[in-house]
Protein backbone atom coordinates (compact mmCIF):
# COMPACT_ATOMS: atom_id res chain seq x y z
CA UNK A 1 0.00 0.00 0.00
CA UNK A 2 1.40 3.71 -0.74
CA UNK A 3 1.60 6.67 0.85
CA UNK A 4 -1.62 9.14 1.45
CA UNK A 5 -1.78 11.81 -1.34
CA UNK A 6 -3.53 14.65 -1.18
CA UNK A 7 -3.98 17.76 -3.54
CA UNK A 8 -1.70 20.16 -2.66
CA UNK A 9 -3.50 23.22 -2.87
CA UNK A 10 -6.31 22.20 -1.08
CA UNK A 11 -5.97 24.27 2.78
CA UNK A 12 -6.88 21.24 4.81
CA UNK A 13 -4.42 19.19 2.53
CA UNK A 14 -2.05 21.83 4.10
CA UNK A 15 -3.22 22.01 7.71
CA UNK A 16 -2.87 18.01 7.79
CA UNK A 17 0.38 17.96 6.40
CA UNK A 18 1.84 21.13 8.74
CA UNK A 19 0.11 18.94 11.62
CA UNK A 20 2.25 15.75 10.62
CA UNK A 21 5.42 17.84 10.20
CA UNK A 22 4.85 19.38 13.81
CA UNK A 23 4.10 15.89 15.57
CA UNK A 24 7.55 14.75 13.76
CA UNK A 25 6.23 12.65 10.69
CA UNK A 26 6.79 13.10 7.00
CA UNK A 27 5.86 14.42 4.30
CA UNK A 28 6.75 14.75 0.34
CA UNK A 29 5.91 17.81 -1.43
CA UNK A 30 6.35 19.83 -4.39
CA UNK A 31 8.97 22.28 -5.30
CA UNK A 32 9.85 24.30 -8.75
CA UNK A 33 12.64 21.71 -8.96
CA UNK A 34 12.34 18.40 -7.88
CA UNK A 35 9.69 16.96 -4.71
CA UNK A 36 11.03 16.90 -1.45
CA UNK A 37 10.96 14.79 1.85
CA UNK A 38 10.37 17.36 4.65
CA UNK A 39 10.49 16.92 8.34
CA UNK A 40 10.77 19.92 11.42
CA UNK A 41 14.30 20.44 10.69
CA UNK A 42 14.80 21.58 14.52
CA UNK A 43 13.94 18.16 15.55
CA UNK A 44 16.95 15.33 15.60
CA UNK A 45 14.19 12.45 15.90
CA UNK A 46 12.57 13.49 12.60
CA UNK A 47 15.55 14.13 10.76
CA UNK A 48 16.27 10.15 11.97
CA UNK A 49 13.21 9.23 10.11
CA UNK A 50 14.07 10.73 6.68
CA UNK A 51 17.51 9.27 6.49
CA UNK A 52 15.79 6.24 7.26
CA UNK A 53 13.02 5.84 4.26
CA UNK A 54 15.61 7.00 2.34
CA UNK A 55 18.36 5.12 3.26
CA UNK A 56 20.35 7.90 2.99
CA UNK A 57 24.20 7.59 4.65
CA UNK A 58 23.71 9.76 7.46
CA UNK A 59 27.42 12.18 6.21
CA UNK A 60 24.95 13.39 3.25
CA UNK A 61 23.32 16.92 4.78
CA UNK A 62 19.89 18.16 4.18
CA UNK A 63 18.75 21.31 2.83
CA UNK A 64 16.82 23.55 4.94
CA UNK A 65 13.61 25.03 3.12
CA UNK A 66 12.32 28.04 4.46
CA UNK A 67 8.70 30.24 3.76
CA UNK A 68 10.44 33.94 3.82
CA UNK A 69 13.87 35.35 4.78
CA UNK A 70 13.07 36.25 8.28
CA UNK A 71 13.06 32.65 8.68
CA UNK A 72 17.14 32.46 8.47
CA UNK A 73 17.57 33.79 11.72
CA UNK A 74 16.34 30.37 13.05
CA UNK A 75 18.89 28.24 11.21
CA UNK A 76 22.17 30.72 10.54
CA UNK A 77 23.67 32.75 12.53
CA UNK A 78 25.26 35.38 10.37
CA UNK A 79 24.05 36.46 6.39
CA UNK A 80 26.65 38.88 5.14
CA UNK A 81 26.05 41.44 2.25
CA UNK A 82 26.70 38.96 -0.53
CA UNK A 83 24.30 36.50 0.68
CA UNK A 84 21.56 39.54 1.07
CA UNK A 85 22.33 40.54 -2.28
CA UNK A 86 21.57 36.93 -3.74
CA UNK A 87 18.64 36.18 -1.62
CA UNK A 88 17.39 39.65 -2.69
CA UNK A 89 18.06 38.73 -6.49
CA UNK A 90 16.85 34.50 -6.02
CA UNK A 91 14.60 33.75 -3.51
CA UNK A 92 12.35 32.21 -3.79
CA UNK A 93 13.98 30.11 -6.61
CA UNK A 94 16.53 27.59 -6.58
CA UNK A 95 19.29 28.87 -4.75
CA UNK A 96 20.66 26.75 -2.12
CA UNK A 97 23.04 28.83 -0.03
CA UNK A 98 25.78 27.71 2.38
CA UNK A 99 25.81 29.89 5.74
CA UNK A 100 26.95 29.83 9.31
CA UNK A 101 24.88 27.16 11.35
CA UNK A 102 22.57 28.22 13.96
CA UNK A 103 23.06 26.00 17.19
CA UNK A 104 19.45 24.91 17.28
CA UNK A 105 19.97 22.96 14.22
CA UNK A 106 20.82 19.59 14.57
CA UNK A 107 23.85 17.77 13.60
CA UNK A 108 21.97 14.99 11.96
CA UNK A 109 20.81 18.13 9.40
CA UNK A 110 24.42 18.71 8.41
CA UNK A 111 26.39 15.80 8.87
CA UNK A 112 27.97 17.33 11.51
CA UNK A 113 29.25 20.23 9.63
CA UNK A 114 29.30 24.36 11.04
CA UNK A 115 27.37 25.44 8.26
CA UNK A 116 23.55 24.52 7.19
CA UNK A 117 22.29 24.36 3.47
CA UNK A 118 19.38 27.06 3.16
CA UNK A 119 16.75 27.75 0.15
CA UNK A 120 13.23 29.31 -0.35
CA UNK A 121 11.18 27.38 -2.83
CA UNK A 122 9.60 29.12 -5.30
CA UNK A 123 6.27 26.90 -5.00
CA UNK A 124 3.30 27.92 -3.76
CA UNK A 125 2.48 24.50 -1.65
CA UNK A 126 6.09 24.52 0.13
CA UNK A 127 6.10 28.06 1.59
CA UNK A 128 2.44 27.77 2.66
CA UNK A 129 3.59 24.00 4.13
CA UNK A 130 6.69 25.53 5.74
CA UNK A 131 4.66 28.70 7.20
CA UNK A 132 1.65 26.53 8.32
CA UNK A 133 3.86 24.52 10.25
CA UNK A 134 5.32 27.32 11.88
CA UNK A 135 9.31 25.61 11.69
CA UNK A 136 12.19 25.37 8.84
CA UNK A 137 11.82 22.17 6.70
CA UNK A 138 14.60 20.15 6.09
CA UNK A 139 13.84 18.21 2.90
CA UNK A 140 16.47 16.40 0.51
CA UNK A 141 14.72 14.64 -2.46
CA UNK A 142 11.67 12.46 -2.20
CA UNK A 143 13.06 8.75 -3.69
CA UNK A 144 15.72 5.88 -1.86
CA UNK A 145 18.92 7.41 -1.56
CA UNK A 146 20.93 7.45 -5.00
CA UNK A 147 17.93 6.82 -7.29
CA UNK A 148 16.87 9.49 -10.00
CA UNK A 149 15.21 12.19 -8.32
CA UNK A 150 11.09 12.73 -8.16
CA UNK A 151 9.37 14.90 -10.67
CA UNK A 152 5.53 14.01 -9.60
CA UNK A 153 3.68 12.84 -7.13
CA UNK A 154 3.62 8.94 -8.73
CA UNK A 155 7.43 8.95 -8.55
CA UNK A 156 7.75 9.93 -4.30
CA UNK A 157 4.53 7.18 -4.59
CA UNK A 158 6.80 4.46 -6.40
CA UNK A 159 10.14 5.04 -4.49
CA UNK A 160 9.08 5.42 -0.74
CA UNK A 161 5.73 3.72 -1.06
CA UNK A 162 4.48 3.06 2.69
CA UNK A 163 7.78 4.83 4.47
CA UNK A 164 6.33 8.72 4.53
CA UNK A 165 3.16 9.68 6.04
CA UNK A 166 1.60 11.89 3.49
CA UNK A 167 2.40 13.26 -0.19
CA UNK A 168 1.21 16.44 -1.13
CA UNK A 169 0.19 16.45 -4.98
CA UNK A 170 1.28 20.04 -6.93
CA UNK A 171 1.48 17.90 -10.05
CA UNK A 172 4.85 18.31 -12.32
CA UNK A 173 7.64 20.14 -11.00
CA UNK A 174 8.55 23.32 -13.30
CA UNK A 175 12.14 23.24 -13.00
CA UNK A 176 12.93 19.72 -12.97
CA UNK A 177 16.84 20.15 -11.87
CA UNK A 178 17.79 20.63 -7.68
CA UNK A 179 18.37 23.76 -6.62
CA UNK A 180 22.29 25.36 -7.37
CA UNK A 181 24.37 25.16 -4.43
CA UNK A 182 26.49 27.99 -3.53
CA UNK A 183 29.18 28.16 -0.43
CA UNK A 184 29.32 31.81 1.12
CA UNK A 185 31.31 29.87 4.23
CA UNK A 186 34.89 30.70 2.52
CA UNK A 187 36.66 34.02 1.58
CA UNK A 188 35.11 33.96 -1.68
CA UNK A 189 31.86 32.54 -3.21
CA UNK A 190 32.24 28.71 -4.56
CA UNK A 191 29.78 26.78 -6.38
CA UNK A 192 29.31 23.28 -4.88
CA UNK A 193 26.36 21.99 -7.55
CA UNK A 194 25.23 23.16 -10.33
CA UNK A 195 21.70 23.17 -10.80
CA UNK A 196 18.24 25.14 -11.96
CA UNK A 197 19.73 29.06 -11.44
CA UNK A 198 22.95 29.04 -13.58
CA UNK A 199 26.24 30.08 -12.89
CA UNK A 200 26.46 33.14 -15.33
CA UNK A 201 23.19 33.99 -13.51
CA UNK A 202 24.81 33.94 -10.15
CA UNK A 203 27.53 36.26 -11.67
CA UNK A 204 25.49 38.91 -12.99
CA UNK A 205 24.77 39.46 -9.48
CA UNK A 206 27.69 38.72 -7.23
CA UNK A 207 30.70 39.03 -9.78
CA UNK A 208 33.25 35.65 -10.48
CA UNK A 209 32.49 32.54 -8.57
CA UNK A 210 34.71 29.45 -7.83
CA UNK A 211 34.23 26.31 -8.93
CA UNK A 212 34.76 23.23 -6.69
CA UNK A 213 37.00 20.64 -8.13
CA UNK A 214 37.81 18.21 -6.00
CA UNK A 215 35.69 15.51 -4.84
CA UNK A 216 37.03 16.02 -1.42
CA UNK A 217 35.46 19.63 -1.14
CA UNK A 218 32.00 18.65 -2.28
CA UNK A 219 31.94 15.54 -0.57
CA UNK A 220 29.39 16.97 2.14
CA UNK A 221 26.91 18.79 -0.07
CA UNK A 222 23.93 16.82 -1.13
CA UNK A 223 23.66 15.15 -4.05
CA UNK A 224 27.30 15.00 -4.86
CA UNK A 225 28.30 11.10 -4.49
CA UNK A 226 30.10 10.24 -6.94
CA UNK A 227 27.36 8.30 -8.49
CA UNK A 228 23.83 9.51 -7.90
CA UNK A 229 20.99 10.33 -9.45
CA UNK A 230 21.28 6.44 -10.72
CA UNK A 231 18.92 4.46 -12.91
CA UNK A 232 19.01 0.93 -12.13
CA UNK A 233 19.78 0.33 -16.35
CA UNK A 234 23.43 1.20 -17.14
CA UNK A 235 24.11 4.17 -18.58
CA UNK A 236 26.51 5.03 -21.01
CA UNK A 237 26.78 9.52 -21.88
CA UNK A 238 27.80 9.54 -25.49
CA UNK A 239 31.36 11.26 -26.34
CA UNK A 240 29.73 14.45 -28.58
CA UNK A 241 25.84 15.35 -29.75
CA UNK A 242 24.62 13.37 -31.97
CA UNK A 243 27.59 10.42 -32.24
CA UNK A 244 25.65 7.59 -32.25
CA UNK A 245 26.66 4.17 -31.03
CA UNK A 246 27.48 1.30 -32.90
CA UNK A 247 24.91 -1.45 -31.40
CA UNK A 248 24.87 -4.90 -31.82
CA UNK A 249 21.27 -6.74 -32.94
CA UNK A 250 21.24 -9.03 -29.21
CA UNK A 251 21.17 -5.34 -27.02
CA UNK A 252 17.35 -4.20 -26.10
CA UNK A 253 18.69 -0.52 -26.06
CA UNK A 254 17.39 2.73 -25.35
CA UNK A 255 18.72 6.58 -26.12
CA UNK A 256 18.02 9.45 -24.26
CA UNK A 257 18.24 12.52 -26.63
CA UNK A 258 18.94 15.94 -26.28
CA UNK A 259 17.17 17.17 -29.63
CA UNK A 260 14.89 15.23 -31.99
CA UNK A 261 17.27 12.93 -33.94
CA UNK A 262 16.70 12.17 -37.70
CA UNK A 263 17.46 8.78 -39.51
CA UNK A 264 17.47 6.40 -36.54
CA UNK A 265 14.50 4.42 -37.00
CA UNK A 266 14.52 1.09 -35.62
CA UNK A 267 17.88 1.33 -34.09
CA UNK A 268 16.66 2.16 -30.78
CA UNK A 269 14.22 -0.02 -29.16
CA UNK A 270 13.48 3.27 -27.23
CA UNK A 271 14.32 6.77 -27.44
CA UNK A 272 12.77 9.75 -25.25
CA UNK A 273 13.57 13.20 -26.39
CA UNK A 274 14.32 16.18 -24.07
CA UNK A 275 13.55 19.02 -25.97
CA UNK A 276 12.31 18.22 -29.69
CA UNK A 277 14.14 22.11 -30.14
CA UNK A 278 16.57 21.43 -28.10
CA UNK A 279 15.81 23.90 -25.52
CA UNK A 280 18.12 23.51 -22.25
CA UNK A 281 14.67 24.75 -19.68
CA UNK A 282 12.86 21.86 -21.45
CA UNK A 283 15.58 19.22 -21.25
CA UNK A 284 16.32 19.70 -18.04
CA UNK A 285 12.29 19.76 -16.95
CA UNK A 286 12.03 16.31 -18.19
CA UNK A 287 15.76 14.86 -17.90
CA UNK A 288 14.58 12.68 -14.60
CA UNK A 289 11.02 11.66 -15.78
CA UNK A 290 12.15 10.33 -19.27
CA UNK A 291 15.18 8.73 -17.56
CA UNK A 292 12.67 7.04 -15.51
CA UNK A 293 10.33 6.09 -18.33
CA UNK A 294 14.08 4.11 -19.79
CA UNK A 295 14.49 2.69 -16.73
CA UNK A 296 10.88 1.13 -16.58
CA UNK A 297 11.16 -0.75 -20.12
CA UNK A 298 13.79 -3.78 -19.06
CA UNK A 299 16.28 -2.23 -20.99
CA UNK A 300 20.17 -3.94 -21.53
CA UNK A 301 21.58 -0.23 -21.53
CA UNK A 302 20.61 3.46 -22.21
CA UNK A 303 22.39 5.67 -23.78
CA UNK A 304 22.31 9.71 -23.29
CA UNK A 305 23.39 12.35 -25.43
CA UNK A 306 25.79 15.21 -24.29
CA UNK A 307 25.09 18.95 -24.30
CA UNK A 308 27.54 22.19 -24.22
CA UNK A 309 27.95 22.28 -20.79
CA UNK A 310 27.23 26.23 -20.61
CA UNK A 311 23.87 28.08 -19.03
CA UNK A 312 21.83 24.95 -17.62
CA UNK A 313 24.24 22.44 -20.02
CA UNK A 314 26.39 22.37 -16.82
CA UNK A 315 23.58 21.24 -14.71
CA UNK A 316 22.46 18.52 -16.97
CA UNK A 317 25.67 16.77 -17.43
CA UNK A 318 26.55 17.03 -13.97
CA UNK A 319 23.56 14.94 -13.46
CA UNK A 320 24.32 12.59 -16.32
CA UNK A 321 27.59 11.49 -15.16
CA UNK A 322 26.43 10.79 -11.69
CA UNK A 323 23.92 8.99 -13.13
CA UNK A 324 26.38 7.16 -15.47
CA UNK A 325 27.50 3.67 -14.63
CA UNK A 326 31.59 3.79 -13.98
CA UNK A 327 33.58 2.11 -17.14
Amino acid sequence: MGSRVLWGDRPESIRLAAEIIRAGGLVAFPTETVYGLGCDALNPDAAAKVFEAKQRPTFDPLIVHLADQAMIETVATSVSPVARRLMDAFWPGPLTLILPKHLSVPDLVTAGLPTVAVRIPDHSVARALIREAGAPVAAPSANPFGYVSPTTAQHVSDGLGDRIDLILDGGPCLLGVESTILSLAGARPELLRPGSLTLEAIQMVIGPVDRATSSQETAHVPGQSPRHYATRTPVTVLPAPRVWPVLRGCERVGLLAMSEPRDLAGQFHAIEVLSPSGDLREAARHLFSMLRKLDALGLDRIYAEPCAEQGLGLAIMDRLRRCATPS
